[in-house]
């Protein structure tokens, strides 16, 4: 946590790790976070790296949780996490009441992670700012999004709810 090394440490055993939480550290890059490969839940405030890239060799990834990606315009690496549940991508609470948001090209690359049930994107959209991807999640359960249109917002919630009802029949 807010390590002010530029260098991420070694790790000595790193398919040791099943958890890792990598907190407003100064790093300049998170690559060897890739050799987490047995890591289940991996929490990170502040990437560094432009992409996803490093994170494609984490299959046991179950949650992912990533506050503050500047520099990050495509997500679809992440469509290598086969194992993913939980995925949250939000910028910093700064910016909410600055209306800043992290434009990404596409949701697409979420819709065939076959296990995802929770989604929550504050702050982080498509240029189009539909929902029609998220939607398009078959396993998708829970989803809080912002800084999309109210009835963007709306329809999103509306499909998931017809989603549950369909499912308690």
């Amino acid at each position: 946590m807010r390590d002010r090394s530029r260098t991420f440490p070694d790790l000595s055993d790193p398919e040791a790790v099943t958890s890792a939480r990598v907190w407003h550290c100064r790093y300049d890059t998170l690559a060897p976070l890739g050799r987490l490969a047995n890591c289940r839940s991996l929490k990170i405030a502040t990437y560094p790296d432009s992409s996803f890239d490093i994170l494609t060799a984490l299959e046991k990834l179950e949650v992912l949780e990533v506050l503050h990606l500047p520099n990050v315009r495509d997500i679809s690496a992440l469509a290598a996490l086969k194992a993913l549940r939980v995925l949250e991508l939000a910028t910093l609470p700064s910016w909410d009441s600055s209306g800043k948001v992290t434009e990404v090209q596409s949701l697409k690359p979420l819709v065939d992670l076959q296990h995802l049930v929770e989604v929550r994107l504050f702050g982080v959209r498509p240029p189009s700012r539909s929902v029609d991807d998220l939607i398009a999640i078959r396993s998708l359960r829970s989803a809080r999004i912002s800084k999309y249109p109210k009835k963007e917002i709306e329809r999103l919630d509306r499909a998931l709810d017809e989603r549950d009802l369909a499912a308690d029949a």
